[in-house]
């Protein structure tokens, strides 16, 4: 079995054909999803679609782009009754995005730092977005650690090696999506050689980013099945056996779910 760590289920590529995709998943052995919170606004939308299947659960988190338009929103109080729910297992995706910059750094940072408290009092883990922002990411990370212990991973993984060295010093999780099949991701793939394989997570971040032979496409869950095959020949592995050392990890770190 394979599980898709990181999609969204509730954007229209998806959500209008869902039984759908959740069909050709399962024809593909991709035998559970994790749909992510980006709005707390959208939050309902994102909840029901893991209410609506058994094997697809779901996060609650504010998305660095939405830092500024959630501002008022995003609160420790307010993320921990959320996570109150059966099927919300985790917390993000949150994190820092300079490349886009559609949120102030100081607000992104702000809520990056309310996310981390929440995970740190609720214990569920973090799914971190950072992009070109390695730095702060690493010292916001690190200092947050040193108030006490949290856990999580690193999303849709294309920064520099420090952030995932840091990050797995810390207890994290490197997810890796089609980027690495891309034929420009030379150094992604250098960096995924070394992680260790009991650190590695696979995901489609769908309807984003359809790995080769997909490119081009809307991306969805059933796709991880070609981003696994890319990581197993990187790591010299059998894919079955990726399969089930990812699917390993998935359920070690999102340990809410019940397998």
């Amino acid at each position: 079995m394979l599980v898709d760590s990181h999609c969204h289920l509730n954007f229209e590529q998806l959500s209008s054909e869902l039984d759908a995709v959740v069909a050709r998943a399962a024809d593909a052995g991709v035998g559970h999803m994790l749909t992510i919170g980006t709005k707390l606004r959208e939050f309902d939308a994102v909840r029901a679609i893991a209410e609506a299947y058994p094997n697809i659960h779901c996060s609650v988190g504010v998305h660095p782009h939405e830092a500024e338009s959630e501002a008022d929103e995003v609160t420790t109080a307010k993320l921990i009754s959320l996570t109150q729910h059966p099927k919300v297992v985790a917390l993000g995706e949150t994190g820092l995005d300079y490349y886009y910059e559609h949120a102030p750094r100081d607000l992104q940072k702000k809520s990056f730092r309310i996310h981390i408290a929440t995970a740190r009092e609720t214990g569920l883990p973090l799914i971190v977005h950072t992009r070109n922002a390695d730095r702060d990411t690493i010292d916001i990370l690190r200092e947050e650690y040193e108030k006490g212990p949290f856990t999580g991973v690193i999303h849709c993984f294309s920064s520099g090696w420090e952030v995932a060295e840091k990050s797995m010093e810390i207890g994290f999780y490197i997810s890796i999506s089609g980027i690495v099949t891309f034929k420009a991701a030379g150094d992604l793939r250098d960096h995924v050689a070394k992680i260790p394989v009991e650190k590695l997570l696979v995901e489609t971040d769908s309807p984003y980013l359809a790995p080769v032979p997909k490119r081009g496409k809307s991306n969805e869950p059933s796709f991880v099945t070609h981003t696994a095959a890319k990581v197993a020949e990187i790591k010299g592995i059998d894919p079955d056996q990726l399969a089930a050392i990812t699917t390993d990890n998935f359920f070690n770190l999102f340990n809410k779910i019940e397998r």
